[in-house]
């Protein structure tokens, strides 16, 4: 029988215990998860652990989630990765807010884990179709 690979959740969350209470849900559900309290050196942590999905709490210290987001999605390398914005901040504007800041999806705390599971498994899947149809592009032979 062959293994299947875990999807890999990069967690930021600086509450610990939110983050204790993602981490075993989601591990207990079948991911991997990395977990950073913060935003900082995040290019080289996802370098480091190549992520199939970022949770990212808006309300970071240090860099706060929006830019983070931004950042991610304004490099080539990073842009594809599904960001999910989990955060307490639910007042009018911030889902609107994190969707312009690149996040490709929005739940408010306290976070209703059977959507934040549905959600996830439907980014990872159009996430693994365009990473599929991206190499099938780059290995297609060029027309002459």
């Amino acid at each position: 029988m062959k293994s299947q690979k875990r999807d890999t959740v990069l967690l930021l969350e600086d509450n610990v215990l939110n983050q204790a209470m993602l981490t075993r849900r989601l591990s207990k559900t079948g991911f991997s998860v990395i977990e950073r309290e913060n935003g900082l050196n995040i290019t080289k942590v996802i370098e480091e652990t190549h992520p199939d999905l970022i949770l990212l709490d808006i309300l970071l210290p240090e860099v706060d989630g929006l830019t983070i987001a931004s950042n991610l999605k304004a490099s080539a390398e990073t842009a594809m990765i599904p960001v999910i914005a989990v955060t307490a901040s639910a007042m009018r504007g911030d889902r609107e807010k994190a969707l312009a800041a690149g996040c490709d999806a929005y739940i408010s705390k306290p976070i209703d884990f059977p959507l934040l599971l549905s959600t996830m498994q439907n980014l990872l899947e159009r996430y693994r179709q365009v990473k599929s149809n991206l190499a099938g592009f780059t290995e297609s032979k060029p027309l002459k």
